[in-house]
């Protein structure tokens, strides 16, 4: 994903530039991604977000990836090609260059890419529809995705079940606040290809990257209560990189739980992922962790 831009502080405030508007105001636009199968009828299903801010050109995309989002689309379309999530993610990302910027933004770059929405249901598929533009107001860019998608695309929760572990993205946003209350958040890497270390055409992303002093770090957000068995995609992934020897690696996997060694599944994950060299650490502890990392990122 894109790296934001340095802030410029003053006296402990985000200074604005001259004419420009603070950043609660700061205007973004939306469009909402749809899976529409069949072209005869008007029925589709929301599977993603894009945002994006028209005057720098940052942008942010989340498409659906858990298990229980993908039963939602098979559910409403059983005969869903899946195949076409990767392809969409590859060529709206295809679009920019390796810095997460469109090519000469403020020079009509951005209005060209603008243009190649449009026609993303010619170039992947007739399934993929991209909805109509709409603006939003919002201070930052991560939050606004997580607001409209959790709106726009998660599946929907009762109100009973409030109060059970959340889902990856849930995890995520948890994490990157607490990266940029460290003010940690413009020495990531976000949304990592797994493919760069593994094979080409390899769907996983992995959340966080980070280096320092020779060493690259990836941080994996788990959800062991939904999803106990990413931790041998996890494990996998983690020897992978360590057998390429291109760096010295290091990891880690923020679990939605403490991982109790009287629960057979917890010691599962903890076991595989050790074995592995992945350091598990429970998302009520993340804030710790990430208070004894900044230090060596500075």
């Amino acid at each position: 994903m894109a790296r934001e831009p340095d802030e410029k502080k003053t006296n402990g405030t985000t200074a604005c530039p001259v004419g420009a508007e603070p950043a609660a105001h700061r205007l973004l636009i939306r469009r909402v991604l749809r899976y529409a199968p069949n072209p005869l009828r008007d029925e589709w299903v929301n599977i993603g977000v894009l945002v994006f801010d028209p005057e720098s050109g940052e942008r942010r995309l989340r498409l659906v990836e858990e298990e229980e989002e993908f039963h939602r689309v098979r559910r409403l379309h059983p005969d869903a090609d899946e195949s076409v999530l990767p392809r969409l993610r590859d060529t709206l990302e295809s679009l920019y260059t390796a810095e997460g910027r469109i090519v000469d933004w403020k020079n009509g770059g951005g209005l060209a890419w603008l243009g190649e929405l449009d026609k993303l249901d010619k170039v992947l598929s007739a399934a993929l529809q991209v909805a109509d533009p709409v603006g939003t107001r919002a201070a930052d860019l991560d939050a606004e995705l997580e607001r409209l998608y959790r709106d726009q695309v998660a599946v929907p929760r009762a109100a009973g079940r409030a109060g059970l572990p959340g889902s990856r993205g849930n995890l995520r946003a948890y994490c990157s606040q607490v990266f940029k209350q460290a003010r940690l958040w413009d020495r990531l890497d976000k949304s990592v290809r797994a493919a760069e270390f593994t094979f080409p055409g390899d769907p996983m992303r992995l959340d966080y990257s980070y280096r320092r002093n020779g060493t690259r770090g990836f941080v994996q957000t788990l959800s062991v209560t939904r999803s106990p068995a990413d931790a041998k995609v996890l494990a996998y992934t983690a020897k992978r990189i360590q057998d390429l020897g291109r760096f010295t690696p290091e990891f880690t996997a923020v679990t939605d739980v403490p991982l109790s060694s009287d629960n057979d599944r917890h010691k599962f994950v903890r076991d595989t992922l050790r074995e592995a060299g992945v350091e598990p650490v429970p998302l009520e502890g993340f804030a710790v962790w990430v208070a004894k990392l900044r230090p060596m990122l500075q």
